[in-house]
């Protein structure tokens, strides 16, 4: 997609009036600009690293966060458009890359001394290997990940006598059913066995369908060779599975994020979601007795259980004065102590294979073992397809999750057949 077609995008949606905001980068020549989101541990450790460098570096580097917008999407949008990007950007989703990489508007960091060595001694091949862009460069730094698994209230599992986790849906749905039996005695449901999303929101399949479509088919992915790879048992699996906990009423339709967290107040007894959410509940709510574990799998499934990632990566655009220092001064900023450093601050995980192994993780897990499920399920995180199409395909694969697992209009093998030849129109018609 080329950038006319971003900019009369961003022209019809009104964001362009952004563009003038972004311009106001606050550098001098020949400094490098750094941006951040605007999430306040981000920003602390954004800060402590980039002052740690300018002490005994040049050129110097300027931080600010994301300026304010609808998203940070539409803000760095506006940037590229006025060509005032940053040099660094260390919060774009994994799967917005390649739409950029075929814009023309990011440095191929394969190409700056010392990138390859440096990235292959942190990251798997298989991460590596993930995240390489059509054209055979890699244009990110993949920084961080936060696996999406089950949490869930301890106290109400041993009530429902659980010994061990239920790993498949059917003891997912036994235990759900047991639930809504023992709070609903009345007829009148007014706690469920969990909650997602149920909005056509197309962002909100990262928490859903998408975790739960790596763990039933062990990671495969949604796009091939720009066709859709997701017509399969797994995926009818996955929608089956999703329209049962919503006919069953062990899940509610109605939305409940206007409401106080209906898992820190115990509404719901299990939450699929990442590590965020453990400093959140040990701060408003620290006597609440709670663990993880991996997303169900479908009964017959053998092997470990894959999930969603929601990997953020690090990226420099083409605009950058001097992209080789920008990742010089990358090289530090994920050093292993400062990969730890940010992990203890933000417990957002490092994109790291030793996560397991190196004993200043090890030892650190140890002292919060509210956090090991979540280190213990990185190996088996999956990013998104490298496509620049996603968001438009898991818009399709939304429509048929809301006429299939919200609403139960359609059967899951006809929802999965409907979603995957949208998906494939789009890429013909893309194409011509």
């Amino acid at each position: 997609m080329c950038i006319k077609l971003i900019l009369l995008s961003l022209f019809l949606s009104g964001i362009c009036v952004f563009a003038s905001s972004c311009s106001k980068n606050q550098k001098n020549d020949g400094e490098l600009l750094f941006w951040s989101s605007n999430n306040l541990p981000e920003i602390e450790f954004a800060q402590d690293m980039i002052e740690t460098w300018n002490a005994s570096n040049s050129p110097h580097i300027n931080f600010q966060p994301v300026p304010e917008g609808q998203s940070s999407e539409e803000m760095i949008l506006a940037a590229v458009v006025a060509k005032t990007t940053p040099d660094i950007y260390a919060n774009m989703r994994q799967g917005d890359v390649e739409f950029y990489a075929e814009s023309h508007v990011l440095i191929p960091l394969d190409t700056l001394d010392g990138f390859l060595e440096f990235m292959y001694a942190r990251c798997d091949s298989s991460v590596m290997d993930e995240i390489r862009s059509a054209d055979g460069h890699t244009y990110q730094v993949p920084w961080k990940i936060n696996p999406i698994i089950v949490l869930y209230n301890q106290d109400y599992y041993d009530e429902l006598g659980v010994v061990d986790y239920p790993r498949t849906y059917s003891a997912y749905l036994s235990l759900a059913e047991k639930f809504k039996k023992d709070m609903d005695g009345d007829g009148y449901v007014d706690r469920w066995f969990g909650n997602t999303e149920s909005n056509v929101l197309w962002y909100q399949r990262f928490f859903n369908f998408i975790p739960l479509y790596y763990a039933a088919s062990g990671g495969s992915p949604l796009i091939e060779n720009n066709k859709a790879a997701f017509n399969n048992e797994a995926a009818v699996k996955v929608f089956t599975f999703l329209q049962t906990l919503y006919k069953n009423q062990y899940f509610p339709i109605e939305r409940l994020a206007a409401r106080r967290d209906p898992f820190l107040y115990g509404d719901i007894a299990t939450k699929w979601t990442g590590p965020w959410d453990v400093p959140f509940i040990q701060k408003f709510k620290p006597d609440l007795n709670f663990n993880a574990h991996p997303m169900p799998v479908p009964d017959d499934y053998i092997g470990v259980s894959h999930t969603y990632a929601d990997p953020k990566s690090i990226v420099i655009f083409k605009y950058s004065s001097n992209p080789q220092k920008a990742w010089d001064f990358l090289q530090q900023f994920l050093s292993i102590e400062n990969d730890f450093k940010f992990f203890s601050l933000s417990k957002q995980f490092p994109r790291r294979k030793d996560l397991l192994t190196d004993s200043i993780f090890v030892n650190y897990l140890k002292r919060n073992p509210q956090l090991a499920p979540f280190a213990k399920q990185a190996k088996y995180t999956h990013g998104i397809s490298d496509t620049p199409y996603m968001k438009e395909i898991l818009a399709l694969i939304s429509q048929e999750y809301e006429a299939c697992v919200v609403y139960g209009k359609k059967e899951p093998r006809q929802a999965i057949q409907d979603a995957a030849q949208a998906v494939d129109l789009l890429y013909l018609n893309l194409s011509q």
